[in-house]
């Protein structure tokens, strides 16, 4: 364990982190070495082309791959719950008879309870991230999503077993509640074992499993129409168990974060998760210590900047700024248009298509989902950085929004309801390109090492606020039996559109190409957003906690003095 430094920290998980335990290499290490070695790592890592981290990191890649396939449960679950609304089994099952004025009756779970079943999952996943916030941070991250996945095969049984409305609504809260810590310890995860070459993709690849949770779900739906009993919806819940199990047995053998590790002291442990996640590459002339030496320096330099390591200090100082621009990248997710777009089947269905060619049309909406995700990569690989894709994204979903809303004007309702149904696949388009794959980048490069976990946890909880928000208002909008607005919903949600729009173009700054400790100067200094990209900062020529990097040294010492031994 580290000696003591004799500073108070203000956290309850978070220690203060020794220096990598590297074996020596003749002499004791100086604290220069430390410095030099985490300069080396440091400057690797900004050479590192795309293709050199695919072939030393491909272990990485493949255990972030697995992590983040929790979230396809989430995006499968989200899906059946909204386009249920659309379902005539199960509004026959749930939902209250309607009489039109021709006499004909048709069954509709009401806005409320739309809203409410909705929202339960929400509420649920708001618990979760909370929890997350303590938990992940104290147990570490593998056996956090352990812990979820079995709460996940025992809240399922009460989806497949509900009665009535009510309990679904205990159903989604209990279940959003793993669902809220999936939510970021996957990004998390994703983001501490990869390289810069590599964040943006496999940060963003979650938005991917999201896509393909959403695409299994509506074609699950689709396969069952078919049917008139009660297997029609709850086939559909009972294949949630498919995925708990699977995933456990492969986390079980999952390395931990090494950015983790280091933050508790278990150095040597880094070091080993390190060679776990990475292959032998001469090109690139990989070295553990000297990354492990990179993660100890971020860490002094964080310590320096930020002393304390709870949920109030996200709130303090230079990480304030962080917090609100992760906090609103996540908000202007829901804000931009993408709660609406959640309920594209109910809302096409409403616009006057048929059950199949509503959920057809949902099905490609889906399918874009996730073929936009690839999309983003493209534009990334070519150099075009966080901050361009979110502006111009928000330009365009704004367009597109007005066009939904005029399209209310036009007289001829089954050409309208068509025009709606592929502006919104076009929509779709837009927004994964965009802003719904690069958030997820920006939340994990945005936020410090110290804080990261609980910084994003804060940023959901708000997107799951404003998603309460929208959830409630968004039925109300598309209900018949409510405001009933159809298409001119389109014209609230460019409005909302623009407004994030503005935001972004003076807060959100551009983190691509920048290693965690790079960023922490940055903000630090108080760069400007828009001054982010062309701002030169040398991390090494600033000061970092030196009680801190005394304790490194004192590590270092004992470890090789007991190797020696």
């Amino acid at each position: 364990m580290a000696s003591s430094t004799g500073k108070s920290v203000e956290d309850d998980v978070v220690e203060t982190v020794p220096t990598p335990g590297r074996a020596p290499r003749g002499e004791h290490e100086t604290m220069g070495d430390i410095i030099r070695n985490a300069r080396l790592a440091t400057e690797k890592e900004h050479k590192m082309t795309l293709w050199q981290g695919l072939r030393l990191y491909p272990k990485a890649i493949a255990w972030s791959i697995l992590i983040s396939t929790c979230i396809v449960m989430e995006g499968y679950d989200i899906s059946l719950v909204n386009n249920f609304y659309a379902f005539p089994q199960f509004n026959k099952k749930y939902g209250v008879a309607i009489t039109a004025a021709d006499g004909s009756v048709s069954y509709q779970v009401p806005a409320s309870w739309q809203a409410g079943l909705s929202n339960g999952a929400v509420v649920g996943e708001i618990i979760g991230l909370l929890i997350n916030g303590w938990i992940s941070e104290r147990f570490g991250y593998r056996y956090t999503v352990i812990s979820c996945l079995v709460l996940i095969i025992a809240f399922t049984a009460i989806f497949f077993t509900a009665q009535t409305v009510v309990h679904l609504q205990v159903a989604e809260i209990l279940c959003g509640i793993p669902w809220g810590v999936f939510q970021t310890l996957t990004i998390t995860y994703a983001s501490e074992v990869c390289p810069v070459a590599l964040r943006g993709y496999l940060t963003t690849y979650i938005n991917f499993c999201w896509g393909v949770g959403q695409m299994i779900g509506i074609g699950v739906i689709m396969g069952n129409l078919w049917r008139t009993d009660e297997w029609a919806y709850r086939i559909p819940y009972a294949l949630q168990w498919m995925w708990p199990l699977p995933l456990i047995i492969g986390i079980l053998f999952a390395p931990e974060s090494p950015w983790w590790l280091v933050r508790k002291g278990r150095l040597e442990d880094a070091k080993r998760s390190l060679l776990r996640l990475t292959s032998s590459n001469k090109e690139t002339n990989f070295d553990a210590d000297e990354t492990v030496a990179m993660m100890v320096h971020t860490s002094a330099l964080e310590q320096k900047i930020t002393k304390g390591a709870s949920y109030l200090d996200c709130f303090k100082g230079v990480d304030r700024r962080r917090t609100e621009i992760v906090c609103m990248c996540w908000a202007i997710q829901n804000l931009s248009g993408n709660s609406f777009s959640n309920y594209s089947t109910y809302f096409l269905q409403q616009a006057g298509l048929d059950n199949d060619k509503a959920y057809s049309f949902a099905m490609g909406q889906y399918a874009i989902n996730c073929v936009g995700v690839f999309g983003a990569w493209t534009l990334i690989t070519l150099g075009i950085g966080r901050r361009t894709l979110y502006l111009y994204g928000l330009a365009g979903l704004f367009i597109m929004l007005m066009i939904l809303g005029f399209l209310g004007l036009a007289p001829d309702r089954n050409a309208a309801s068509l025009a709606t149904g592929s502006i919104m696949l076009v929509w779709a388009l837009c927004y994964q390109l965009t802003v719904g794959t690069v958030c997820y980048s920006l939340v994990a490069e945005i936020s410090a090492r110290r804080l990261q976990i609980k910084t994003v946890v804060l940023g959901r909880i708000l997107y799951n606020i404003v998603g309460i928000v929208c959830g409630v208002l968004t039925p109300y909008m598309l209900n018949p039996s409510a405001w009933d607005w159809g298409n001119y919903a389109g014209f609230f949600w460019a409005g909302s559109c623009f407004l994030c729009f503005i935001y972004t173009f003076f807060r959100v700054p551009e983190p691509a190409g920048r290693t965690f400790a790079e960023l922490d100067l940055l903000f630090e200094q108080k760069i400007s957003a828009r001054k982010f990209a062309s701002t030169d900062v040398d991390v090494f020529a600033e000061t970092v906690e030196e009680d801190v990097m005394k304790s490194y040294h004192d590590q270092i010492a004992i470890s090789s003095m007991a190797k020696e031994f």
